[in-house]
């Protein structure tokens, strides 16, 4: 996606990809290269946040960075995560006014729920650990449910699956082949944290998961007739965020969107 970005406008950027093990001596290397921008992967979006100069006000609300900017050798941390979630959501119509339920309080669903609230969504947070969802709630100025709120989403406007739930069946099945040992049928069922008769017609769902983009939310809540937002809109609206921070241009999205679809498609 960034890379196609550059290429729409002629930018002299490049995009790649690092594997980092020493933190604090990427960011050394960041500063001594004059790196402009850096994207931040998990477990890195709390950790980098002291060896930073800066934290953009958001950011710092939301208690995570996935994007570092360098101006003039200082470095400022930011979340786009939040944008990318807000923007996708608003592809379906303006999320003001909305009851939305949103799914995890760690650091995705952190970065939703910042971001339905400023939106002026009316936010509840669901949670396995009760105390986590009534502390991001009471940060946002929403309400908190225990994780079987997931049972009552028809009563809401808009979901949000911000969990990992979704994943479980792909990595069984790539943990499978790398042991070459036969798998319990339960490991392999598709995986959704919302019950599918739990869903209706006309509810919008948006889930981030977006290896596979065609998770079991996504394709049980199309069965009921529900507005789906597959990961990928996050992702691309993200990025699309991230690429205005490092360049300082207007992200060319029909480019951006081109290469990721191009890719889903590649991945089958």
């Amino acid at each position: 996606m960034h890379l196609a970005g550059y290429r729409a406008l002629g930018l002299p950027f490049t995009y790649v990809p690092f594997r980092v093990t020493d933190l604090g001596g990427a960011i050394t290397g960041m500063r001594a290269l004059g790196i402009r921008g850096l994207g931040v992967s998990m477990p890195y979006k709390q950790e980098i946040m002291p060896l930073l100069d800066e934290i953009d006000p958001l950011a710092a609300r939301i208690g995570a960075v996935n994007t570092v900017v360098q101006e003039d050798g200082r470095l400022r941390g930011y979340n786009t995560d939040c944008v990318g979630a807000v923007r996708a959501l608003e592809e379906l119509g303006p999320v003001k006014g909305a009851r939305a339920l949103v799914l995890g309080a760690g650091g995705a669903g952190r970065a939703v729920a910042h971001g339905l609230a400023d939106a002026g969504a009316a936010v509840v947070v669901a949670n396995r650990s009760l105390d986590k969802a009534e502390a991001l709630a009471a940060e946002v100025g929403g309400s908190a449910r225990g994780a079987d709120e997931a049972k009552h989403a028809a009563r809401y406007d808009v979901v949000v699956n911000a969990t990992s739930v979704g994943m479980g069946e792909i990595a069984a099945e790539s943990a499978g082949q790398r042991l070459g040992a036969p798998l319990r049928q339960a490991e392999l069922r598709p995986q959704t944290p919302v019950p599918e008769d739990a869903m209706r017609p006309g509810l919008v769902v948006m889930d981030i998961v977006y290896k596979p983009i065609e998770t079991a939310l996504v394709r049980a809540a199309s069965r009921r007739g529900a507005r789906v937002i597959h990961g990928g809109r996050m992702l691309l609206h993200q990025a699309a965020r991230q690429f205005e921070l490092y360049t300082g241009e207007r992200a060319p999205l029909d480019a951006m969107d081109a290469a990721l679809r191009e890719q889903i498609a590649r991945l089958g």
